[in-house]
């Protein structure tokens, strides 16, 4: 890979992303799985800084906020804020084998303008560069409705849900690999109402929106980022033709 970024703002997030994501697996080739809560710290904190040098280096300019620390109350003023996640589920990352983790990298100015999320373990690089194409339908007509859900923790919301509508939950780890699955067609909607922040969301819904994909806060309204207070505790992704049934659902 060269060491040139792409100029485009979209471009440079698939870049960056990647570069993180490659980073995250020659670090799991080198540690192994023996200590993976030490595996786990050092994912975190050294693709927040590769992250944050390639920033400060190419885009000085900008404001950063990061789920590893970076914050500052300047970014509430700045025209462009990138909102990355280092490393979008730790826990996954430590468990050999597992493949649904992710690097989030996006680029919030008014809106979200530009996002990739590399899937380094599945060779998968999402961005708004070049969007996923439009996911295809279920195959067969009246069949559950496929939602992503957490493997460990899956929010109350989920079982009152599946009382109203035909579901099928769907575990797997973080949330950047759970909106992927809906961007690939791989399930039909990700439902969470278990607390998140804006690091969690940003990028992947950066390409769901790209890709013409519905995301929204469960109640239907707009998702707000670069906001004082990051926490952005749900959300909705999925195709637009169920959004309405499934908000419906859920705000019932």
């Amino acid at each position: 890979m060269t060491d040139l970024p792409p100029a485009t703002d979209g471009g440079f997030a698939r870049w960056l992303a990647q570069r993180a994501g490659d980073l995250l697996l020659k670090l799991r080739e080198e540690m192994g799985y023996s200590d993976p809560d030490a595996l786990r710290k050092a994912g975190d904190q050294l693709s927040h800084q590769l992250l944050m040098e390639q920033l400060e280096r190419w885009r000085p300019a900008d404001a950063v906020l990061s789920e590893e620390g970076a914050d500052s109350s300047a970014r509430l003023h700045a025209e462009r804020v990138w909102i990355v996640d280092p490393l979008d589920g730790t826990r996954e990352f430590g468990e050999e084998g597992r493949a649904d983790w992710a690097v989030h990298v996006a680029l919030y100015a008014g809106r979200l303008v530009a996002g990739a999320v590399a899937l380094p373990a599945q060779h998968c690089v999402l961005g708004t560069d070049a969007p996923p194409p439009f996911p295809p339908m279920p195959g067969v007509q009246g069949e559950p409705i496929r939602l992503a859900a957490s493997r460990t923790r899956p929010p109350a919301l989920l079982s009152a849900l599946g009382e109203k509508l035909p579901i099928e939950l769907v575990p797997m780890g973080s949330a950047g690999a759970k909106i992927a699955a809906v961007i690939d067609g791989a399930v039909d909607a990700y439902v969470h109402a278990g607390g998140q922040y804006e690091w969690d969301s940003a990028a992947p819904v950066a390409v769901a929106l790209a890709t013409g994909l519905h995301a929204s806060r469960i109640d239907g309204t707009t998702l707000e980022y670069n906001q004082p207070d990051p926490r952005l505790p749900d959300l909705v992704v999925c195709r637009k033709a169920l959004a309405p049934q499934l908000l419906a659902a859920i705000n019932s």
